[in-house]
């Protein structure tokens, strides 16, 4: 279940006497939630594997879960986390239309033994993770999402590092 409480720890609400230690990233995130209330967070597709992206600031800003999507283009995901964090009310197991043109996308509870492979920044910025995420879940061209086929193109974070499938998304884990 998401976390209730709308305590923030995070480094805007408090200082931990490390702020002289912040790289321009770090100060960028903090501009950006404060302009906007959220930041996005691209880490690109690498011969590692494929890249995903976050968003740091909406549990901040908003009292609402963090969004989080993997596996296609970072510009591409980066605009489908930017059009979903305007909205409220964002929760598990909830479709949303309009985002990707012609294909809804699912939103899935995030288990928080995942939150230290993927969301690095993020734990710098909230220091007492994890926070409450949301994966962004889309369908293949078919229009079938990952429980229906079983495809490991994006992660399964709904489910336990143990109850994943091993791939390239476990290999961190």
């Amino acid at each position: 279940m998401l976390e209730a409480s709308r305590i923030c720890h995070c480094v805007i609400c408090h200082d931990y006497g490390d702020r002289g230690d912040y790289d321009p990233g770090d100060h960028g995130v903090i501009e950006n939630v404060g302009q906007f209330g959220w930041s996005v967070t691209g880490v690109p597709a690498d011969e590692e594997g494929p890249g995903w992206a976050y968003t740091i600031g909406r549990r901040h800003s908003r009292g609402e879960p963090e969004l989080a999507m993997f596996g296609l283009d970072v510009g591409v995901m980066q605009s489908c986390l930017n059009t979903l964090g305007r909205r409220d009310d964002l929760a598990d197991g909830q479709s949303h239309d309009g985002v990707i043109n012609g294909y809804p996308l699912h939103l899935r509870e995030v288990e928080p033994d995942w939150f230290r492979a993927f969301f690095g920044q993020a734990m710098w910025f909230y220091r007492r993770p994890p926070v409450p995420v949301l994966q962004v879940v889309w369908p293949d061209r078919q229009g079938a999402f990952p429980w229906d086929t079983g495809s490991l193109a994006q992660p399964h974070l709904w489910l336990t590092p143990e109850k994943h499938p091993p791939g390239v998304w476990t290999q961190d884990v």
